[in-house]
């Protein structure tokens, strides 16, 4: 094998390294035969210098091939996996795992808990009463087989190359690379078995990339890789300068999903899962065009096939079906709900919505450790969001929490949310990339 300093000296000279070259150097670093110091500093030339599309493709299958890669050969038809970079009051996989699975695409997703704003799809899902996620990896199958949807915790073992190398990332100022974030992304989707991916990329203020060209450019870099290993891949821009939806929390977004499939849902959280969901049921098969997916999506929800499809994936999960009907009885209920009122008239000009996010933490929405214990019931709900009008003393936010002391929330909030005479419009959608 080619010594580590010799690749490293290849690539600050910008010179390309060979497909042989990177899966050997990403091989021989998940068995620790690379010390730290040595990938330092290839990541470090990477940072400045980038990858080729040759590259990409190399180390992202590399990655993807260190560890366990799932075989979803058994489920019938195309898988298509969706994956957010993440944002604050993100409900989408709740209402899109469903509604997507009752127009006929199977769903089989893996998923993990949070640690930040919220909990995790995982911890969302857990709000119901009995719902578990420890099924085997025969029984996933078997439910997306029969049901067209499951979700399972993700194994241990997927990408260890990646968890290495984003430890290190993390403390050599290496983090903001968008080839090494599109191949640490995209490893672990190839890994997990999808034919087919649908990226949503966040942009703005309670997102990762907060400028729209970067997330652009991240979005294109993870669209190319996919379709350079075999997996059709579509992504979106969304916006993410306010929170998503109204709820920030857990048992909390469970409701609002809930509402979203019965067609009551908030307008931008309604609109993204359906161009998503668009271009899963697209990329799954089951529609010829993005045109007709929308349509057959808005039917499913209209007719109400995809909350039935919820109740049957929740039961399926050992969860109570019955928290659809009667979410406010079944989920967990905060014992204090303490109205966050404007202190001025005006029109909402700016949320800052990763602050947001971190005022549900204090609740004990999220984690801000892997050991913090969550409250399911915290959160906030949002009634105004940017460009509606306020009263003064008009209830602007709520929250939901089990202690009775929440100021430190109440400041973040207030200190978060701006008022002036007017407010420049959103646009959700900035970009669908194909």
């Amino acid at each position: 094998m080619v010594r580590m300093v010799d690749l490293i000296e290849k690539k600050q000279k910008n010179e390309l390294m060979t497909t042989e070259e990177i899966k050997g150097m990403i091989e021989s670093y998940t068995k620790d035969e690379i010390p730290d110091y040595q990938m330092s500093a290839m990541l470090m030339a990477i940072y400045f210098n980038g990858l080729s599309k040759e590259e990409l493709r190399d180390l992202t299958l590399a990655m993807a091939e260190s560890g366990d890669e799932i075989d979803l050969s058994a489920i019938e038809g195309i898988k298509v996996d969706k994956h957010s970079t993440g944002g604050v009051g993100d409900t989408t996989t709740l209402v899109l795992a469903p509604l997507v699975a009752s127009v006929g695409a199977p769903v089989a997703k893996m998923s993990g808990r949070g640690l930040g704003h919220t909990g995790g799809t995982l911890d969302k899902l857990e709000s119901i009463e009995g719902f578990h996620i420890e099924i085997t990896e025969d029984e996933f199958i078997d439910l997306v087989n029969k049901n067209q949807l499951a979700v399972i915790g993700q194994t241990g073992n997927i990408t260890p190359a990646d968890k290495k190398i984003y430890a290190l990332r993390d403390v050599t100022s290496t983090v903001g690379s968008i080839p090494l974030i599109a191949s640490s992304i995209m490893s672990k989707k190839i890994a997990s078995g999808a034919d087919a991916i649908v990226l949503d990329v966040k942009t703005g203020s309670g997102a990762f990339m907060k400028d729209v060209k970067a997330a652009e450019e991240l979005a294109e870099t993870m669209v190319q890789i996919g379709n350079s290993v075999g997996r059709d891949t579509m992504a979106v821009i969304s916006d993410m300068n306010q929170p998503l939806g109204e709820a920030i929390g857990n048992a909390l977004e469970v409701q609002e999903a809930i509402d979203t499939l019965k067609g009551q849902g908030p307008a931008d959280l309604t609109e993204l899962c359906l161009v998503l969901g668009s271009q899963m049921a697209y990329l799954g098969g089951v529609a010829s065009s993005l045109e007709e997916a929308r349509a057959m999506l808005e039917e499913n929800i209209k007719n109400g096939k995809a909350l039935e499809k919820f109740k049957t994936f929740i039961e399926a999960q050992g969860g109570n079906p019955e928290v659809v009907d009667r979410p406010e009885e079944l989920l967990p209920q905060a014992e204090f709900k303490i109205e966050v009122k404007a202190d001025e008239a005006g029109v909402i000009s700016k949320i800052n919505a990763d602050e947001l996010g971190v005022a549900a933490m204090l609740l004990g929405a999220g984690r801000e450790t892997m050991d913090s214990e969550l409250d399911l019931a915290a959160g906030l709900m949002l009634h105004k969001k940017i460009g509606d009008a306020v009263e003064l003393g008009e209830t602007i936010v709520t929250i939901y929490s089990n202690k009775e002391n929440v100021d430190a929330s109440i400041k973040k909030i207030k200190d978060n949310i701006e008022l002036s005479d007017h407010a420049e419009p959103l646009t959700l959608i900035h970009e669908v990339i194909h």
